[in-house]
């Protein structure tokens, strides 16, 4: 075999995994597609580090976020990467949003997250005074982190460990052959070759269905569905008016969770994501000026202080959801194939929220999952 373990995809979380995986195995190879690392989802975020609030019990997203939030945040000690554990308000601006507060810290206590806290207006504002909530849901450990750094120090480290990254090359077939498989790229240069690889790691983010259809596994459950979101930044000066991470109550089936007020490293803070699923997954980051009225109102109820003027289109970004509008939350889709009649070929789809937080912990679940395939 040319590889022991192939990796495709480098985002947050391949990126994550290569290293990982890296500490066992020296014959290690990375595959991207773009020219560098986290162009897509990775980078086009709200670089939030979640605590594990929303996710259905017993779930891998919730099992992997908390787990990866406590291993995320002292891997950035330990190697200096931008953070800052700012915490997240979840506001109930109506009598009706009380109840679903309420609601929302059981399924946390459900999932094992036992810091949040209860608190009325006079607490909100001692720690926002400048928001609007009746009641607010504080949640500590939540906080921001500058995902390029981290995603950076994650090449870093698996360069070191003698893992090898091929950029600008896109995978363009899988076959199965004896003890492995055989991948076909496409390189910058538009000239394909070929090379066998023990074990397979799919992690290509929004074309990941594609690269598992490659190999022969076809599973209208794992079709991913673009979901475009987009975001507006608060002007300066009213963006130094808030200093956490502020998040209303979210839509019914964790389609999104609603316009929410992200803070950044650098001080910046945006709207956003909204949740539009695209028709057909194309790669649209076209930005939509006419949405700033939509993002002034439902930011509004919460940030009293804004005026239509505050706000400006920023960026946007796209989630590969294997939920369809409408479907209750669905899980992040791990598996090693064996079942399926591949063995050593392990999929990872779906990786949308909370992908980032989780990405050292889904990295040492993926570690596992080649140990059991050996």
């Amino acid at each position: 075999m040319d590889a022991d373990i192939t990796i495709i995809g480098a985002g947050v979380v391949g990126l994550a995994i290569a290293e990982k995986v890296s500490e066992e195995n020296n014959n290690v190879f990375l595959i991207e597609k773009h020219l560098s690392f986290g162009q897509e989802t990775s980078s086009r975020n709200s670089e939030v580090i979640h605590a594990g609030i929303y996710y259905t019990k017993d779930s891998l997203k919730a099992k992997l976020c908390i787990e990866g939030k406590w291993l995320l945040y002292d891997y950035c000690k330990k190697y200096d990467v931008p953070y800052d554990n700012c915490g997240k308000l979840i506001v109930a601006t109506s009598e009706e949003e009380i109840s679903v507060i309420e609601g929302i810290r059981q399924t946390a206590i459900k999932n094992g997250v036992d810091d949040l806290l209860v608190l009325g207006r006079e607490q909100i504002a001692e720690l926002e005074p400048n928001i609007f909530a009746l009641k607010a849901l504080f949640s500590p450990s939540t906080g921001i982190v500058d995902s390029h750094s981290l995603m950076k120090q994650y090449e870093t480290n698996a360069i070191n460990k003698s893992c090898q990254i091929v950029y600008g090359s896109e995978v363009t077939g899988i076959s199965q052959i004896k003890n492995g498989y055989k991948i076909t790229l496409l390189d910058a240069d538009k000239k394909s070759y070929s090379f066998s690889t023990r074990i397979v790691i799919n992690s290509a983010g929004l074309t990941s269905d594609k690269v598992s259809e490659m190999v022969g596994i076809t599973d209208d459950s794992l079709k991913i569905q673009f979901c475009k979101g987009e975001y507006f930044r608060i002007n300066p000066p009213k963006n130094k008016l808030i200093k956490r991470l502020v998040y209303p109550v979210p839509h019914p089936n964790m389609e999104g969770i609603g316009i929410h007020v992200t803070i950044d490293i650098g001080g910046g803070v945006k709207l956003g994501p909204d949740v539009k699923y695209l028709e057909s997954n194309i790669y649209d980051y076209k930005l939509t000026a006419s949405k700033q009225e939509a993002f002034y109102n439902s930011a509004k109820k919460f940030l009293p202080f804004l005026e239509l003027d505050d706000i400006a289109p920023e960026m946007a970004g796209i989630r590969p959801k294997i939920q369809k509008p409408g479907e209750p939350l669905k899980d992040f889709y791990i598996m090693e194939e064996t079942k399926r009649g591949y063995p050593g070929f392990i999929n990872l789809i779906g990786m949308e929220s909370p992908g980032l937080t989780s990405s050292i912990a889904i990295a040492n679940y993926v570690n596992g999952l080649i140990n059991t395939a050996r």
